[in-house]
């Protein structure tokens, strides 16, 4: 049975870069889980942060601190013809 339940959720597209090692082992979990990437790799993370006593502790004691993104988000620009004839929308880098 996976250690992770992976359940669907709204998302957003990021860029960021894996040890050639760790994407081999996402892939195999992928196949064990039967589930997308994606949401091994949000699941995964997830469990880190809710594990992570120290992490928890610094959110709790800077419950307004302003953090630069380190991802790059890619915003979703639909335009008039992607919403008309079902194409996908167009993603914009939003650094």
């Amino acid at each position: 049975m996976p250690l992770l339940e992976i359940n669907a959720s709204k998302k957003v597209n990021v860029t960021c870069s894996l040890e050639e090692s760790t994407a081999k082992l996402v892939n195999e979990y992928t196949a064990f889980c039967k589930v997308p990437a994606d949401d091994v790799v949000n699941k995964a993370l997830e469990y880190v942060f809710s594990k992570d006593k120290e992490f928890q502790q610094y959110r709790v004691s800077n419950p307004t601190v302003q953090v630069a993104s380190g991802l790059r988000i890619k915003k979703s620009v639909p335009s008039a013809a992607s919403t008309k004839n079902g194409s996908k929308p167009v993603l914009v880098d939003a650094k």
